[in-house]
């Protein structure tokens, strides 16, 4: 793993290593994967100012999320079935955001539990994802268990009713260990195997804005909307009290051609502004990228697929390092740039190529 210097070393090396049906699931996107490619290229679109003279020689990488402090504004985003890469699993992946300092958000189709994960990573701030049963008492006795075991935050996302058009599970359907469950998809742990498109059919496909005000009154925990896309859905999220919103096409994974997220969060931030946070996933592979969305008005990122390429290298180890590889590389873009601390990553720090000769 020495050898692996930076998260497109972890992907190829991890993508190696798993079995088709794991590798098929991972890398695929929705139709021709359009929005996969772009999350990724719309960072290099974007360029940092370096500012000269100002002392760096201490940088500060931490920040305040939902009023609590964390290391560093970096996170896991919530991508399900781990354990296809590695036995360490969530499990893992909670662990490598302990060690940096970082917050983990786990799954509704995750294959480790939410007291495996707790007990895991004792000291990781976690937040557990989930979509709407049609049965809103599944959706309340999943969000009180979770709260049991230590998670302090939900994170609904709402991008995904359905499941989007991935041609390569239609031309090779998925064959996934039967052993593996998705324990956190009742209240209580499964006592059977579940398909993950079975969990589907159990979904609310017709859920509404009127879920988020009852998500309000089921739970204290603070709320948080996964795969806003545009202004006005941000602004109604604000409207009905949520507490963060995360920037997120679903890695691409949902609809095909539809905006990288990077490009859509400032417009999302302008129209939030302070009434709530605004947190970004999609493409994030270099501490620069973190840089730039901070910059670009992000509290905080996450990422998905650097987390699976981690484990499937070297479980927990692996991913660690992944975390570890970002964090130090977005410490030393900082350095570089002339900034000491988070909070002053601000929107003069980068520009657009096409803005250069405005500047």
């Amino acid at each position: 793993m020495e050898s692996l210097v930076c998260v497109d070393d972890f992907e190829k090396e991890g993508v190696n290593r798993l079995g088709r049906s794991a590798r098929e699931f991972l890398t695929s996107g929705a139709d021709d994967a359009l929005t996969v490619k772009d999350n990724v290229d719309a960072y290099s679109r974007i360029l940092i100012r370096p500012r000269m003279l100002r002392d760096v020689s201490k940088r500060d990488l931490s920040t305040t999320i939902l009023g609590k402090k964390v290391k560093i504004p970096l996170g896991v985003s919530p991508t399900g079935l781990q354990r296809i890469t590695h036995p360490d699993g969530e499990c893992g992946s909670a662990k490598a955001a302990e060690k940096v300092g970082g917050i983990m958000v786990l799954s509704i189709f995750a294959t480790s539990s939410y007291e495996e994960v707790a007990a895991a990573a004792p000291n990781v701030r976690r937040w557990c994802q989930f979509y709407m049963h049609k049965d809103r008492s599944i959706t309340k006795g999943i969000i009180d268990r979770a709260e049991k075991a230590g998670f302090e935050a939900m994170v609904f996302t709402v991008d995904c009713q359905y499941v989007g058009n991935r041609r390569v599970s239609a031309r090779n359907p998925l064959q996934f260990p039967r052993h593996l469950q998705f324990p956190n998809a009742t209240p209580d742990a499964a006592k059977e195997e579940l398909s993950i498109f079975r969990l589907h059919d159990i979904m609310d496909h017709g859920v509404t804005w009127e879920a988020v005000s009852w998500l309000k009154s089921a739970s204290k925990m603070p709320l948080i909307l996964k795969g806003i896309q545009t202004a006005d859905d941000a602004i109604r999220a604000v409207e009905l009290g949520v507490d963060a919103i995360i920037v997120s096409n679903h890695g691409g994974r949902q609809i095909d051609t539809c905006p990288a997220t990077i490009d859509i969060l400032p417009s999302i931030v302008r129209a939030v502004g302070e009434r709530a946070e605004v947190y970004v996933d999609g493409g994030i592979r270099r501490g620069t990228d973190i840089f730039k969305a901070l910059a670009l008005g992000a509290k905080m990122v996450f990422v998905g697929r650097p987390i699976w390429y981690g484990l499937a290298v070297d479980g927990a180890k692996g991913a660690t390092k992944v975390l570890e590889i970002l964090r130090d590389e977005l410490d030393m873009t900082m350095a570089l740039a002339g900034v000491a601390d988070i909070k002053s990553i601000t929107s003069s720090s980068v520009c657009r190529k096409e803005d250069l000769s405005k500047l």
